[in-house]
């Protein structure tokens, strides 16, 4: 047996750099999602870009009762993104929960954490996404069932669009509604979008909606608009980062829209 080497503590530490990433974007999903956080390192991961990931507690089947026990734990969630250090956008990924339980109400527990995080939910940013398209009348497609579909209907007409049809599949389960094939979102879109729609929202981060955009925009003949598409963009803007990406649809080629 050799004998232990002497260990040499060397006398001067490295110069550091500012921080690993010049932009730090957090992103808190639930405990069952398979699809934000691939979707994140695909569209907003980059060399100058980092996502950092929290998951918090949950459990189908998706209703509004079950969507609204998340609001605890939003706080404890961003509070283990990379405490005390600030990031360029936090993210709360669940669109149906933030309808329930309401953006403002998603923005105070998440700045309770960490209080100078620009804070985006998935349908406030599919509202900015329409909005930067010019669409006033919408077609929206949901995974969920009629009573959690409702309180997104509402959602949207509150902020001001006209919804031309909206028609929901029927899923219960999100780890279901993860295994949907891109391809066949595709036709339901055609199948979901009204012909007096100026574009189509295709709700839930479950849905690998994302992978299709370009396929649903070319079959509809108009913009698609997904959750983790916008949220994507949206952040990705926050961070300064303008490049577009046409390949997840046309909302990823245009800028953000300051707002009033």
């Amino acid at each position: 047996m050799s004998a232990a080497p002497d260990i040499r503590l060397r006398s001067a530490r490295p110069a550091l750099d500012a921080r690993p990433l010049e932009k730090r974007v957090g992103l808190i999903i639930l405990a069952t999602d398979h699809t934000s956080e691939p979707d994140f390192h695909r569209m907003v991961a980059s060399d100058r870009i980092g996502v950092y990931v929290a998951r918090i507690p949950y459990a189908n089947p998706t209703t509004p009762e079950n969507l609204r026990k998340m609001q605890p734990s939003l706080t404890a969630g961003a509070a283990l993104i990379l405490p005390d250090e600030p990031l360029g956008a936090i993210c709360y990924s669940c669109t149906s929960a933030s309808v329930v339980i309401g953006d403002a109400e998603i923005e105070a527990a998440v700045k309770a954490a960490k209080p100078g995080a620009p804070v985006v939910t998935p349908p406030m940013a599919g509202v900015r996404g329409l909005k930067a398209l010019g669409a006033r009348t919408i077609s929206i497609l949901t995974p969920y069932t009629v009573e959690t579909s409702r309180p997104m209907a509402a959602y949207f007409a509150a902020h001001g669009f006209e919804i031309a049809s909206f028609t929901c599949l029927g899923f219960e389960d999100d780890r279901e509604m993860a295994r949907i094939a891109p391809k066949s979102l595709v036709d339901l879109a055609r199948e979901a979008t009204a012909p007096q729609a100026d574009a189509l929202f295709v709700s839930c981060t479950a849905l690998r909606s994302a992978l299709a955009v370009v396929g649903m925009e070319e079959a509809i003949g108009r913009p698609v608009v997904t959750s983790n598409q916008a949220t994507a963009w949206n952040c990705l803007r926050l961070c300064g980062d303008d490049e577009p990406r046409p390949e997840f649809g046309r909302l990823m080629t245009l800028p953000l829209i300051a707002e009033p």
